[in-house]
């Protein structure tokens, strides 16, 4: 057993094979810490309670972290969400176990950016369907009828916080028109954007590239169904790098076989891997990548860092730098 001065840290899976292996620091100030690194992301749940059992300190990256889980944790203090979101973990449970959760919003915004504005230069200049013709043989444009210039296009974003407004940064520079919609920014930094808001409805009928950068909530789970999709203009492209489950599948699916609108480019999926979307993974009109939009080399050191960190503010008795429910820390322990 480890001593009570001892930082006991539960990793239940990675994607860095950097990450819990090598090369971790021995101790935080005083504080030692002893590394207990598992891959956990197929397991079932009895097997993930018990590697994280007497854990101060879980860094969960894929599995989720369900209530049931979360429930039989004992003496679990805090939990830090290897990524920029955090709806793989019951936010509601940890509070009720007086666990803070955590996680790593302002890592990878550079990255997830540039591949989002890559899908849609791929999408504008239909790359995808004229490389498909060269493979064929075919020496023509034709099959890539129409194709428009940026300058003459409207691109709208859904969600303008990190990410999104990284997208607008880099976007500007095309000299094209940006609709954004956010009902959760405030006048400040509408103004800082030097834009203003308009409604879901008005950007998918307005936008001929609409891209999405909202987090995966309650309220925006399935929010893109097939009534979203076909206000959109016939020629328009989908652009998702954010969480699979924001669109509905089969009305993605739907819209893209009638053609009401000209194609989809996606990074994420509901679920992920998504190999039993025959449908979506075999058309012609879509885009795929395999929720790869996070990762740089640059960004994998980033997060890496930014986890060390909030470790070691842990061990300092400090609070997480972007704590999910602050409201933990002014419960006794």
């Amino acid at each position: 057993m480890h001593s009570p001065s001892t930082l006991r840290v539960v990793i239940t899976d990675h994607r860095d094979p950097k990450f819990g292996l090598n090369g971790m620091p021995g101790s935080f100030g005083s504080v030692p810490v002893q590394w207990i690194p598992h891959q956990l992301e197929n397991a079932p749940e009895e097997d993930v309670i018990r590697a994280c059992l007497g854990a101060d300190i879980v860094v969960v990256d894929l599995i989720r972290m369900t209530g049931s889980i979360i429930r039989q944790l004992d003496g679990t203090r805090l939990i830090i969400r290897h990524g920029a979101g955090y709806d793989n973990v019951d936010v509601a449970a940890a509070t009720e176990k007086s666990i803070v959760v955590t996680y790593v919003p302002d890592y990878c915004t550079e990255d997830v950016a540039e591949h989002a504005i890559a899908m849609m230069l791929a999408c504008a200049r239909k790359i995808q369907p004229l490389g498909h013709c060269v493979q064929r043989k075919i020496w023509s444009h034709e099959p890539a009828v129409p194709i428009h210039r940026l300058s003459e296009m409207t691109v709208g974003i859904i969600g303008c916080g990190r990410i999104g407004s990284r997208v607008v940064d880099r976007l500007t520079g095309f000299n094209l028109r940006i609709l954004v919609c956010d009902p959760y920014l405030d006048k400040r930094r509408e103004s800082e954007l030097g834009m203003r808001l308009v409604s879901l409805d008005s950007l998918l009928s307005r936008s001929d590239m609409v891209t999405i950068h909202a987090p995966l909530t309650e309220e925006t789970r399935h929010m893109i169904g097939f009534r979203e999709l076909a206000s959109m203009k016939p020629g328009a492209f989908l652009i998702n790098t954010a969480r699979g489950a924001i669109v509905d599948n089969p009305s993605l699916e739907r819209a893209l076989a009638s053609k009401t609108i000209a194609g989809a480019a996606l990074d994420v999926f509901e679920p992920e891997p998504p190999f039993g979307m025959t449908g979506l993974l075999s058309m012609d009109n879509v885009l795929v990548t395999p929720h790869s939009a996070w990762y740089s080399e640059e960004s994998v050191v980033e997060i890496n860092q930014k986890i060390m960190e909030e470790i070691a503010l842990f061990a300092d008795g400090k609070p997480a730098r972007y704590p999910v429910n602050p409201i933990v820390y002014g419960k006794k322990q």
